[in-house]
């Protein structure tokens, strides 16, 4: 008899936990995907819930909120799109914050062959250079503003090799088909800060500063999950694993 209560109140608890613990179904900025694996492992751990991760280029992501996509939380890799969202009444109003701030970095999986200055733009002495969509990818944008201001877009737009998002661009660099590209400091920095390769730290003075912000969309509204998650974002333990990956805090 006595086992027969143990067994009902074991199958009892699990029964409560399983409802309380929930699903996010969460769109991020591919330029994020590295720290937010570390970021919903410890969310994980810490309260039960799982986080459903999907990573591409923040303008596909708005396409796809337009239309219907079943994303609950949105976290883009600048603070335009999101405000747009709110706007449009995709998002729920007063849900954003920014999360992060994010670094440019010229990269190349090569030690010594990318300066300390970036001067190997205007040297040319290479085939491809590989940069995310700037229609699409706010870190392609930000690529396209530092040559502009550098003086070298025209001169290097033949040799330009565009990817839909960071990540794709990153991957033409890190396959070999671009020898050098503009990508974000977190892909090529691992949460200990080690680096591989050599880059130039694009000086934050040739670009607009790259604020992310995350927001609740509507198919997360009153859901308790993902607004656990949005509060998570800012705790001190995501913060530390943000900020180790090279990301700067608002």
């Amino acid at each position: 008899m006595k086992l027969l209560k143990l067994i009902v109140s074991v199958l009892a608890f699990l029964s409560a936990f399983s409802v309380a613990a929930d699903t996010v179904q969460v769109a991020v900025a591919s330029n994020f995907a590295p720290p937010m694996a570390r970021i919903a492992a410890a969310f994980q751990r810490d309260t039960g819930h799982q986080l459903l991760v999907s990573s591409g280029s923040s303008g596909k992501f708005y396409a796809q909120i337009a239309s219907g996509a079943p994303f609950e939380v949105f976290l883009s890799a600048d603070d335009e799109i999101p405000q747009r969202l709110e706007k449009e009444g995709l998002a729920v109003a007063g849900s954003r914050a920014t999360y992060a701030i994010g670094k440019l970095v010229l990269w190349s999986p090569r030690p010594g062959y990318i300066d300390g200055k970036g001067e190997v733009l205007r040297g040319g002495s290479f085939a491809r250079l590989a940069v995310a969509n700037p229609k699409t990818a706010p870190y392609g944008a930000a690529a396209r503003e530092v040559m502009e201001r550098q003086g070298v877009l025209q001169m290097l737009t033949p040799k330009l090799v565009q990817g839909e998002s960071i990540a794709q661009a990153y991957q033409f660099v890190a396959s070999g088909n671009a020898e050098l590209g503009f990508v974000a400091l977190s892909q090529v920095r691992n949460e200990n800060g080690e680096t591989t390769g050599s880059m130039w730290q694009v000086p934050q003075a040739l670009y607009t500063p790259i604020r992310q912000d995350a927001a609740l969309l509507n198919k997360g509204r009153g859901k308790a999950a993902a607004e656990q998650f949005l509060t998570y974002l800012r705790s001190p333990k995501a913060s530390a694993i943000i900020q180790a990956f090279g990301y700067e805090l608002p």
